[in-house]
Order: C-alpha cells, then sequence, then structure tokens
C-alpha cells in the first residue's frame, strides 16, 4: 500500500515542530494534517479518522493523554504515537495502558517516526 494513501494527524502546540514533521511525512509521502491543539483536532473528527496519530503529550488545554481518553470515550481507535520531552516510565506506561503503540522522546529522529508509522497497525498500513 502506498503511503499517500495513509493519513497522519499531527498534534502539537509547537508549529516549528508541526512544520518539521509534516516535511518529514510529506518526502515520505504521507498525507499530513495538522493541528494545535488537542481541541481542535477532536472537533475534526466528524470530518473522518485519520489512519496514524502523532500527539505531544504536553500541550495547553487538551494534554495528549486526556485526548486519547476523550478517543476511548468515543469508541474510537487510532493508532496513537506520543511525542514527548516527558521521559517518566509511569507516564510511559499511563499513555501504553490508555493505547498509544509508541512512546518517543523528543527530540524524534525522523527514521524512529517513520518506523514507528509504519508499525502501528498490522503490515504497516496505518
Amino acid at each position: 500500500m502506498a503511503n499517500a494513501t495513509r493519513i497522519v494527524a499531527v498534534v502539537d502546540d509547537d508549529t516549528s515542530l508541526l512544520r518539521a514533521i509534516e516535511r518529514l511525512l510529506d518526502t515520505h509521502s504521507y498525507i499530513t494534517r495538522t493541528f494545535r491543539s488537542g481541541e481542535q483536532f477532536l472537533a475534526s473528527l466528524a470530518d473522518g479518522l485519520p489512519d496514524c496519530l502523532i500527539l505531544d503529550l504536553q500541550m495547553p488545554g487538551l494534554s495528549g493523554l486526556q485526548v486519547q481518553e476523550a478517543l476511548i470515550d468515543k469508541g474510537i481507535k487510532i493508532p496513537t504515537i506520543i511525542v514527548t520531552s516527558n521521559m517518566d516510565a509511569a507516564m510511559r506506561e499511563q499513555c501504553v495502558s490508555a493505547g498509544a503503540v509508541a512512546y518517543l522522546t523528543k527530540p524524534v529522529r525522523g527514521a524512529e517516526l517513520i518506523a514507528a508509522i509504519d508499525s502501528a497497525t498490522p503490515a504497516g498500513s496505518c
């Protein structure tokens, strides 16, 4: 399956990081949707679900964990990759328990992020 058919949503309050991830994903032919807040992302779900979600853990408003919990409450399952500067093992476990398929610490290497996306769902088809 070509990456161009994969839609990856990226939620982060850091505009420069959003742009960097979007450029990286574009070079790998993913369709990228970016959001500056968890609230903005959740409001977009009416327009369709992404195949994968890259989610910052610490943001103003809803945290990444709160976004995960909101998805669970709505019965929505999206392979989620947490990207954070928080290296706390307990927080990592909490995110994984809430359904995160990967927990990557910043700064994230491009190859590491692409590998996480590719392995997020069976057969690497986010």
